[in-house]
């Protein structure tokens, strides 16, 4: 109880310094998606997953659906984020209607294009994996196959099919990967500027509150939101403490949640490009 008066006194702060009124009526209303006229569109990487289990308490309290993008990737415990150990966890959050797609399998980041190979090479580092750390050049197909692994392992742990779409780490990219990406049926998704809600900051500079307010301030119609299932190197973690009052201020702004399957710039391009993958394996789970 004293946790979520704690809550609610944040929020109240940060409405109030943000100049923003809490209707009411806007108190405790879930929005579903079929209903949501003003939507922003809030999205999830991977990470060290220690934060997962009480941001999917949040998410189904609030009755808000997002789109996870997964790659795999260190956790605090468990053999990966798209390991055994979080098996469950993906299914649960597949039966309460949120959406998947790709983060590459092994958190690789674009680094630069290379010449040769009719320019279809790209410098890759890993994050993750055996090469984790390593700079190597893969062709358009090695990217491909890397965001395609991690969606066929997405659709074998949540029985759905993932998206067509990806999110780069870091966000890094370029024209020619993004090419290659469509190419094989991945479309790129990147965050409004307002979007970035900076769990990824160190906390000693960017404490949670004044996240939220600038957050509660900035965050307009349409924008794509970003964080992330747990960031190694913030000593404060931004989830779940900023996540609820930022669902209920935005909620109290007369916004309302959605997937990016219901996304404008993206929905047509989910409805014709479905992934072809191999079946899933009947879950276990």
């Amino acid at each position: 109880m004293r946790a979520a008066a704690k809550t609610r006194q944040s929020l109240a702060l940060a409405l109030a310094l943000g100049g923003l009124a809490w209707p009411a009526a806007a108190q405790n209303t879930p929005h579903s998606p079929a209903a949501c006229s003003r939507p922003v569109y809030l999205t999830f990487d991977t990470g060290h997953m220690g934060v997962a289990p009480l941001i999917a308490q949040v998410l189904q309290r609030q009755q808000v659906q997002v789109t996870f993008f997964a790659a795999q990737e260190k956790t605090q415990e468990g053999d990966g984020s798209l390991g055994q150990h979080w098996a469950p966890w993906w299914k649960a959050r597949a039966g309460e209607g949120h959406a998947f797609a790709s983060h590459t399998w092994d958190h690789a980041y674009w680094r630069a294009d290379l010449q040769g190979a009719q320019d279809g090479l790209f410098r890759i580092r890993p994050s993750s994996g055996a090469q984790q750390g390593q700079n190597l050049s893969w062709r358009a197909q090695d990217y491909c196959d890397n965001l395609r692994q991690a969606a066929q392992r997405l659709q074998d742990l949540t029985g759905q099919a993932p998206l067509p779409l990806f999110r780069a780490p870091g966000g890094k990219t370029s024209a020619r990967l993004l090419g290659a990406a469509r190419q094989c049926g991945f479309a790129h998704v990147a965050w409004a500027e307002a979007g970035f809600l900076g769990d990824e900051l160190p906390s000693q500079t960017y404490p949670n509150a004044q996240l939220l307010q600038k957050a509660l301030k900035n965050i307009r119609q349409g924008d794509i939101l970003v964080a992330h299932l747990g960031i190694w190197s913030r000593q404060d973690p931004w989830a779940p403490t900023v996540l609820e009052p930022l669902i209920e201020g935005l909620k109290a702004r007369g916004l309302c949640f959605a997937t990016l399957r219901e996304h404008p710039a993206y929905r047509d391009w989910v409805r014709d490009h479905p992934l072809k993958l191999k079946a899933s394996p009947e879950s276990r789970y």
